[in-house]
């Protein structure tokens, strides 16, 4: 079942929706947050990190180290991880948040998190590639095809 290359798409989506919602954010405060910032660095990492996971599973296999996927997949995880958690706690601790830019904060911070459960599932299943307990490969096949 070819069921990782939608799951990408759903990454790519939610990455975007996450750089926007957090850059509106951030213009809408008269500060910027380190909080949403890393909102916004975690979802240019993502854009780059898809591009690599793309490029390595279509044109560019010879690239395509096992344990250097899981790295970029963990790491991914992690980012996005701690960004949402970081987020959640922040606008839960900010008293008086309201309007637009607090509404865009949220609306990142639900984002991210969806964006750390696909990427925990693409995580899995690369380590599971790697110790041999997906599908006979030669490597994890980052996009399912």
């Amino acid at each position: 079942m070819n069921f990782v290359l939608p799951i990408r798409i759903a990454q790519l989506i939610l990455a975007i929706l996450v750089l926007g919602t957090a850059a509106y954010a951030t213009k809408g405060y008269y500060g910027s947050h380190s909080e949403v910032n890393f909102l916004i660095f975690s979802s240019i990492w993502t854009l780059l990190a898809l591009i690599y996971l793309s490029l390595t599973s279509w044109k560019l296999e010879r690239f395509a180290h096992p344990w250097i996927i899981c790295g970029v997949e963990s790491l991914t995880m992690l980012f996005w991880f701690a960004g949402f958690i970081a987020a959640a706690v922040f606008l839960g601790h900010l008293s008086g948040c309201a309007g637009r830019a607090c509404s865009s904060a949220k609306a990142a911070t639900v984002f991210a998190a969806f964006e750390w459960v696909l990427f925990a599932v693409t995580t899995a299943l690369a380590v599971m590639g790697v110790l041999g307990r997906g599908r006979a490969t030669k490597g994890p096949n980052t996009m399912g095809a």
